[in-house]
């Protein structure tokens, strides 16, 4: 991996002077993110991994790297791209079924109009769904919700996007399916995406995403539903808030005459004291009695609350500590005899 990077590292520094050559039709932007951290479970497993349902800062009593990441965009008259490669204890466990797991996003799009309104993009992508990034900068809390942990955090395949005008976009979506890089049968057909997006104004946001695909449960491949729908408000210099409801659905048998249900509403409010010190807390419900996407052996049933504290020097950097608890309606921590789960997380991260 480290040859990987020190590579793309130095032909994006030979891009960049080749930029020059042709008199700046070819633009390219380098940037990156090193996201390290410390996590602390009191159920203190004795394995290094933490809840088996996190897939960000999971590991225990461990100083270790989220994720680390270098990215190329690079434009050219009405085509442009993004490459980008990551490692880290993220990667690691949200990418262990991929064979191709080093690439965070690679992927290539066209404006197909002169006013670049409508968009055509292929190949290794960010997610569609939710509100909550792998990248910490981007969220307003520092780990991430039960919602997000368990929805993709990308997507392989296409997307037609067209913004109608600075309120209204619509995008439509083929892939390989729910969070991954290869089909996991090659002769699925391939999943269905929607995303419509209304911003009446800069500090309001509606989002609805919805997912439609063969997935696996119980070992048989049956149609998955899936719906994302979240309000981000941005109330003044102070206050930001997030609501998000999760609702999916899943056939569990040929005939489609059973169905397991998930789902998972999100409130998150950030208060910001000034520039450089900020708090958010989260208050979070997953329920999946059926394990139709968390398997935790016996019903799936949870409420959780968090609280952060943020500093940020710049608007670069930061420093966040987060303490979580977690409490569910059957014994699901600590090797099943416990109901309740308390951590405590500080992250320290870059961005370039």
């Amino acid at each position: 991996m480290k040859g990987l990077f020190t590579y793309l590292s130095v032909a994006m520094i030979s891009l960049s002077f080749a930029q020059e050559n042709t008199k700046n039709k070819l633009k390219i932007d380098i940037s990156g993110y090193i996201d390290t951290y410390y996590s602390y479970d009191f159920d203190t497993p004795e394995t290094q991994d933490k809840q088996s349902f996190l897939y960000n800062y999971n590991k225990q009593n461990n100083f270790n790297i989220n994720i680390a990441l270098l990215r190329a965009s690079i434009s050219y008259e009405n085509v442009y791209a993004k490459v980008s490669v990551h490692s880290g204890t993220y990667v690691e466990a949200n990418y262990a079924a991929e064979k191709t797991k080093y690439l965070n996003e690679a992927y290539v799009g066209v404006f197909l109009n002169k006013n670049k309104t409508t968009t055509l993009e292929a190949g290794i992508m960010p997610s569609y769904i939710g509100f909550e990034s792998a990248i910490t900068h981007a969220n307003l809390t520092a780990t991430r919700s039960i919602l997000a942990e368990n929805s993709p955090y990308f997507m392989t395949g296409v997307k037609l996007n067209h913004q109608f005008n600075e309120k209204w976009s619509v995008a439509g979506l083929l892939t390989n399916g729910w969070q991954r890089i290869e089909k996991a049968k090659s002769n699925l057909a391939p999943s269905f995406g929607t995303q419509l997006i209304y911003k009446p104004n800069s500090k309001n946001t509606l989002n609805w995403s919805t997912f439609i695909g063969k997935e696996a449960y119980a070992n048989q491949f049956n149609t998955r539903y899936f719906s994302n729908l979240y309000w981000d408000k941005t109330w003044n210099t102070k206050w930001h808030s997030i609501l998000g409801f999760d609702y999916g659905m899943q056939d569990v048998s040929y005939q489609n005459t059973q169905k397991a249900t998930w789902y998972s509403p999100v409130l998150i409010t950030q208060y910001s004291f000034n520039s450089k010190w900020q708090m958010a807390h989260r208050i979070e419900y997953y329920q999946d009695k059926k394990q139709a996407i968390i398997a935790s052996q016996i019903p799936f049933e949870t409420l959780g609350n968090s609280i952060n504290l943020d500093f940020l020097p710049n608007s670069k950097f930061k420093i966040r500590t987060e303490g979580k608890w977690y409490h569910a309606t059957e014994n699901i921590f600590d090797t099943n005899t416990k109901k309740d789960n308390f951590s405590v997380t500080t992250t320290m991260s870059f961005e370039f």
